[in-house]
């Protein structure tokens, strides 16, 4: 069996009803162009404010590792 070698990105992703969604949504989206996705590690956690601070968003980034073809 040949080596493989994967390649490790950051994305963030956000929603306005949980860090659960907002992950999905960021390896959602990276499913759409990059091909054999492998793993998807959740980095950090953190929140966007508004003015009066209450919640606008959550956001999750990722860590996202595929097979790298090149």
């Amino acid at each position: 069996m040949p080596e493989s070698v994967y390649k490790v990105i950051e994305l963030i992703g956000t929603s306005k009803e949980s860090w659960e969604q907002a992950a999905a949504a960021a390896v959602s989206r990276a499913g759409e162009t990059l091909r054999e996705l492998r793993v998807a590690e959740v980095a950090e956690l953190d929140l966007q404010l508004d003015a009066k601070g209450k919640v606008e968003a959550y956001r999750a980034k990722l860590k996202v590792s595929f097979k790298f073809e090149g």
